[in-house]
């Protein structure tokens, strides 16, 4: 999987649930605990994800995941770019199809 496309799928999947754990998102993604933190730490560095703590008790305290304006222009940049790149795939293939079909006819 490229970085853009788990980037957008991190901030696709905080967007729906700041609440989610990194466990959490690990395993909506698919992917390692390690490759979550990493890609979470990347977008708070980048300005697009912010970490807000939350007291819940004395005893636990809560973490969520907040797009920040810069991150909700960067998913809608990440989702324009993803999908321009698979309606090349798609465009290839059709090509791809159209030529296979012209050869079987010969």
């Amino acid at each position: 999987m490229l970085v853009d496309e788990i980037h957008l799928q991190v901030l696709r999947a905080i967007e729906c649930n700041p609440d989610l754990t990194q466990r959490q998102l690990a395993a909506a993604l698919g992917v390692i605990l390690g490759k979550a933190n990493y890609c979470i730490k990347a977008l708070i560095d980048k300005g697009l994800v912010k970490m807000g703590n939350f007291s819940h008790n004395q005893k636990k305290l809560g973490y969520a995941y907040l797009l920040t304006p810069k991150g909700v222009k960067g998913k809608a940049a990440l989702t324009a770019h993803f999908l321009r790149r698979k309606m090349a795939e798609y465009e290839e293939l059709c090509q791809e199809m159209e030529f296979s079909n012209s050869n079987l006819k010969s």
